[in-house]
């Protein structure tokens, strides 16, 4: 039986990895990148994904030996043994050091990404405010300044113009949200109280997802938008079509 658990244990690994090579080669991972720090992101993702895994096949790879090496045998008796301080002090170090280097390596894209210093010098695009269960866009109008009367407005539709740094502020209206552009490789929690500025540059027209990815209440399955990048011309005239239809339907 003991062995029947350490050849249980070694097809962890090898089931995990099978899934992961599947999933790569299959289509079921990232979608296609559109930002233009989207390849850091991934870099980042990946530097860690190789840490993870190979810490995860060699742990669960030795867990699977021990319990095979070290199964139960008639007439063996067990030993007890409080433990190596050598190999404790060896796997710690490894793990600050992994830790560290991961710190060290994902230093210049977050600074870039998520550091006000590092956000590109343009006005302000939007305020996108998150609430159960729905995405509420607002744009500047022609005085370029928010909250006044000549504000644009959309719901579960932002839109932005190709090749442009899109920077906007993120809140929330009553609960925890996360903005989630997986196109963009974009995602930031939307905190009750808080107005968190965010920045992307897409690289190519098209319609892409905007979702939820914080649960957030029964409805959070529904909390689907759409990201529209379009030409800069082609953004200027859906921002005064729909101007034209909010003074039509409130004259």
């Amino acid at each position: 039986m003991a062995r029947l658990w350490g050849l249980l244990f070694l097809t962890v690994p090898v089931a995990g990895t099978g899934a992961f090579v599947w999933a790569s080669r299959s289509g079921h991972w990232f979608p296609r990148n559109t930002s233009s720090f989207g390849a850091e992101i991934d870099g980042l993702f990946y530097v860690i994904l190789w840490i993870t895994a190979t810490a995860f096949v060699a742990t669960t790879g030795l867990l699977g030996w021990l319990l095979l090496r070290h199964a139960e045998r008639p007439g063996a008796r067990a030993r007890y043994t409080h433990g190596n301080l050598r190999v404790e002090g060896t796997l710690a170090a490894l793990t600050t050091g992994m830790l560290l280097y991961i710190a060290v390596t994902q230093f210049g894209t977050w600074k870039k990404v998520k550091f006000a210093s590092g956000f590109p010098d343009v006005p302000t695009l939007a305020h996108v405010t998150a609430g159960q269960f729905e995405w509420r866009i607002t744009y500047p109008g022609a005085d370029g300044e928010f909250g006044t009367p000549d504000d644009v407005h959309s719901l579960n539709d932002f839109h932005v113009p190709v090749d442009r740094d899109a920077v906007f502020v993120l809140q929330s209206r009553d609960v925890l949200h996360s903005f989630f552009l997986p196109h963009m490789r974009v995602k930031q929690d939307a905190v009750p109280g808080l107005r968190i500025p965010v920045w992307f540059r897409p690289l190519e027209e098209g319609t892409f997802d905007l979702v939820c990815a914080e649960l957030c209440g029964w409805g959070h399955f529904k909390m689907r938008g759409r990201l529209t990048v379009q030409s800069p011309e082609a953004f200027a005239a859906w921002l005064a079509q729909r101007k034209a239809e909010e003074e039509a339907a409130n004259p």
